[in-house]
């Protein structure tokens, strides 16, 4: 279990300031309801762009407020000067170990770079066999990881070819990502955070969280199932679609990269 540090040093380049929107948009109308007070936050400045990544030695951990996850402090000298970035910490991941980072776009070598990988580091997704564990995966060429990155989760390859990795998501779900792109090698660490019992309210209002009220509750205005009346319809969310399984996908829209939908999943 990752021992997080109680006294930081905050370095002002990893934050930035977070403005709360409590589910409005830039009218000042709701448009995702159940959020509005908590505390406050800053956000940390994550390496999801693996292009930018460098070697370095893992100097700490950090909770983050943003995120379930927790953070890898991660230093690297360039220039002489001693620099900081962040990272999200995976399992067994210590404190004075190295991570690096991989510049192999061949693909001819792919045996010699694939016996050993450190965890935490970042590396092509042609450098995986089957059976290795990822987070974080790059998936577009303008952005960084975006797939893989909640506490405790993790992606397992099960099929590797020329161009392909095939990896099975936490969801279940099997999906195709090209092996030009990069992702990080382990499993990210703080697993035990689905077990977190709130306890009160209040905890819940501290994450920005408002209480849910019930659409029967409402008036007629606010909701399908408001009034005095038991309903009079088919359970519908607040914009009045079906809310018990009626796909709302459209057809023309569906990933020719997911081979295989996670569970109950209607395409």
């Amino acid at each position: 279990m990752i021992q997080l540090a109680k006294h930081k040093y905050r370095i002002k380049y990893l934050f930035a300031r977070k403005f709360k929107r409590s589910g409005r948009n830039n009218t000042g109308h709701i448009t995702v309801a159940h959020q509005g007070g908590g505390h406050k936050r800053l956000y940390r400045k994550i390496m999801f762009n693996q292009t930018f990544f460098q070697k370095g030695i893992v100097v700490g951990f950090e909770y983050d407020p943003n995120r379930s996850a927790n953070l890898a402090k991660i230093c690297y000298i360039e220039n002489n000067i001693k620099k900081f970035y962040y990272i999200l910490a995976p399992q067994n991941l210590q404190i004075l170990d190295i991570v690096e980072h991989s510049i192999n776009k061949e693909k001819s070598i792919i045996e010699t770079l694939t016996v050993s990988k450190l965890t935490g580091s970042c590396y092509f997704l042609h450098e995986f066999n089957v059976g290795d564990f990822l987070y974080n995966i790059k998936i577009n060429s303008t952005k960084g990881g975006q797939l893989i990155r909640a506490a405790g989760a993790s992606g397992l390859v099960i099929q590797k070819t020329d161009n392909f990795l095939t990896i099975k998501m936490p969801s279940g779900e099997h999906r195709l990502v090209s092996t030009k792109y990069k992702a990080f090698y382990g499993q990210i660490a703080n697993e035990n955070h689905m077990n977190i019992i709130w306890r009160k309210a209040g905890k819940s209002r501290w994450l920005n969280k408002r209480p849910t009220v019930r659409g029967v509750a409402k008036n007629p205005i606010d909701h399908p199932h408001g009034g005095n009346t038991s309903g009079g319809c088919h359970p519908v969310t607040p914009w009045a679609r079906l809310t018990k399984g009626k796909p709302t996908r459209k057809k023309n829209r569906i990933n020719k990269l997911i081979i295989k939908p996670y569970k109950n999943r209607k395409l």
